[in-house]
């Protein structure tokens, strides 16, 4: 029996450099009596978060608790975060190191120009998701800027009609439902301009994932429980095998279940969340393709 692994599978390019920072800063720092902070979990995965504080790297869960640090090294996650919490850092005069994703800065730089240019700001995206919440954060009027995640969002939204309106997305977000969504928003009669800000790395995934799961008995998607590319993963492989399974590691899968489920002539197929590191997707891969 065949096993497929999506070639895309695994750290994509910003959170490998945002996790890459934070082992650097643990290396150069070995031998001083330095404590190092990361602005949330650095990624989406409960593993690296684990690896991470085994080796004293510590989180820091919101603007209080940051406020009262006064010495040490920061390092802002992946996920980026709101202008606010640089601030802080600068003012309590502790060292940052800004491991925001390019991507997902280059929409904060979109979203503080165009609400600076008097635009009204739509996100499309998940409102609770950190990264989110940072891009929100870059408007310059809060009471300007709305997030939208779902059909019945786009439905009651109601946009001032003497505003422009700039549209970004969530850079995980499912490109599908990006666009399905704005279609909802333009057919409002809303001038509307529309900037896709989904990375390159999540389409590439996304489709791949989608041509792997429409032929495979089992799907396995592997990723954080938190993590929202992974999440959207799930739902488009749900959609195209039944036998899905969402794992965070080998561990969570009944290997028994899923060769009970295996057509011959078919396969079983592997993705995985951009926060997933390369050993746990080898593991998985390893063991299923003993069972068979």
């Amino acid at each position: 029996m065949e096993v497929r692994v999506a070639k895309s599978a695994g750290f994509c390019f910003g959170v490998k450099r945002a996790v890459d920072s934070v082992y650097e800063q643990i290396e150069i720092n070995k031998d001083k009596n330095v404590d190092i902070y990361t602005y949330g979990p650095i990624i989406h995965n409960e593993e690296v978060v684990k690896d991470l504080e085994s080796k004293g790297v510590k989180v820091i869960e919101s603007s209080e608790e940051l406020k009262s640090i006064k010495e040490g090294i920061v390092i802002i996650r992946s996920h980026g975060t709101s202008g606010d919490i640089y601030k802080i850092i600068e003012d309590n005069k502790l060292k940052l190191v800004d491991a925001t994703c390019p991507f997902v800065k280059k929409i904060h730089n979109i979203v503080n120009k165009e609400s600076k240019d008097g635009s009204f700001i739509v996100i499309i995206g998940n409102s609770e998701h950190p990264e989110v919440i940072g891009i929100k954060g870059w408007a310059v009027d809060p009471e300007n800027v709305v997030v939208v995640g779902n059909e019945e969002d786009a439905d009651k939204l109601k946009l001032p009609s003497d505003k422009r309106i700039c549209v970004v997305s969530q850079t995980t977000f499912n490109s599908n439902k990006f666009n399905y969504l704005v279609e909802i928003i333009r057919k409002k009669g809303y001038d509307i301009n529309v900037l896709d800000t989904i990375c390159n790395a999540t389409h590439v995934r996304q489709s791949e994932t989608k041509e792997i799961a429409k032929n495979a008995s089992v799907m396995l998607v592997i990723g954080g429980k938190k993590s929202s590319n992974t999440q959207k993963l799930y739902e488009i492989c749900k959609k195209e095998c039944n036998n899905t399974y969402y794992i965070q590691t080998i561990n969570d899968l009944d290997l028994e279940k899923v060769k009970s489920q295996v057509d011959s002539g078919s396969y079983v197929g592997i993705t995985a969340g951009a926060s997933t590191p390369n050993n746990i997707i080898e593991e998985v891969h390893t063991d299923v393709s003993r069972e068979f």
